[in-house]
């Protein structure tokens, strides 16, 4: 590739609103195997489509994480919800990912912990399909369904770490964002309801169920929605704690089962 073609790349998607052009251009002419699958792949970019849905892949916690289109990007914020997790699970731990989407979740922490029991759910069935690519080589179990409906009883009451990435986007806010997600993404993977708790309440509302005494749930949320958050934790028995990190603009709420 030569420096004008790759200028004009660069060209192009900075005027197509691409923030961040250089970094994309590079991905996509790296990705690229002959120019016209170049020409076709920055036509869609141009378009609108989400460059993960372009490449079929995300850069998440450093890990390749498989994308098709049309199935929740996960975001750069998400991996503080993975630091968290980490900081409770022990090597050997039961996990549940609720909502797992790409799996890129649980995919993060069986790289971090290297050993733990993964259980990765989400209602979606592209999104289920990406799950199981990315999470085949541990010690996983992927599920399409409702929550916790698909789980194995056999889980309540010993489950670890109860990790949540739920939709928390207000139903009318969603069309203020970003043409990408808005247009490419599955609504079920975006849409909290009214005031986006509407999942968030749904697991809250089934955790102890499934916690383990001194078990965690982790949840991302909005700072606006922080306070409502701790109360929907707070109401369901689970003790409640807000961290935050303003570097990747992520609220993470953490739940705790009681011990005995």
């Amino acid at each position: 590739m030569d420096e004008e073609t790759e200028k004009c790349i660069i060209t192009k998607l900075r005027t197509a609103g691409c923030v961040f052009a250089e970094d994309e251009a590079q991905l996509l002419i790296s990705e690229a195997q002959t120019p016209e699958i170049l020409a076709d792949m920055l036509e869609q970019r141009i378009a609108g489509l989400p460059l993960e849905h372009i490449i079929g892949w995300a850069n998440f916690c450093g890990l390749r994480i498989a994308v098709e289109p049309g199935v929740f990007v996960p975001r750069r914020r998400t991996e503080f919800l993975v630091q968290q997790a980490a900081q409770f699970a022990m090597p050997g731990a039961i996990i549940v990912d609720l909502c797992c989407g790409t799996g890129a979740v649980g995919t993060a922490l069986a790289t971090i912990l290297e050993q733990i029991e993964l259980y990765a759910v989400d209602i979606d069935p592209a999104a289920v399909r990406c799950a199981q690519r990315n999470i085949n080589w541990i010690n996983s179990n992927v599920y399409e369904g409702d929550l916790y409906r698909p789980l194995p009883t056999k889980l309540r009451g010993y489950v670890q770490i109860l990790v949540a990435n739920v939709p928390y986007v207000p139903t009318m806010a969603i069309k203020l964002l970003p043409q990408e997600a808005r247009k490419h993404e599955a609504r079920v993977a975006l849409d909290g309801g009214e005031d986006g708790l509407d999942i968030q309440r749904r697991v809250a509302n089934e955790a102890l169920l499934w916690l383990a005494p001194g078990g965690h749930l982790l949840v991302e949320t909005s700072q606006r929605q922080t306070l409502q958050t701790v109360e929907i934790f707070a109401q369901n028995g689970l003790i409640p704690q807000v961290i935050n990190c303003d570097e990747l603009d992520a609220t993470v709420v953490i739940g705790t089962r009681p011990s005995l």
